[in-house]
């Protein structure tokens, strides 16, 4: 049985970008983010988060500024770069095709 907290694969990037589209966030910010808009549904953890962002980096999708957090400590901010609001609708609209697709499954006539 699926964990609550568990992602379809592919998904992370597309929620990080959604995220960042919302403004900039320091990592642990944009996994707080995640897990709020979804009604504590989604956690993000450490181990997949950074591994993501840094991907995201080298893909040019984001960019990255290191500057002082609300709670005084040193922390990396990440910000959507302008290919990273194109991969945005890029990976919405590849998310909405497999939604689709799994919809018309579910939806399928049983067979007897």
């Amino acid at each position: 049985m699926a964990k609550k907290s568990d992602l379809l694969p592919g998904t992370l990037d597309l929620l990080i970008l959604k995220t960042l589209a919302r403004g900039t966030l320091h990592g642990y910010g944009i996994a707080l983010s995640i897990k709020r808009s979804s009604d504590d549904v989604l956690t993000v953890e450490e181990g997949s988060l950074y591994p993501a962002l840094q991907r995201l980096l080298l893909a040019g999708w984001l960019k990255a500024e290191w500057k002082m957090s609300e709670t005084n400590r040193r922390a990396r901010f990440y910000t959507l770069t302008r290919t990273g609001r194109k991969q945005l609708g890029v990976e919405i609209s590849e998310f909405e095709q497999m939604i689709a697709a799994i919809g018309r499954v579910l939806s399928a006539p049983e067979e007897a």
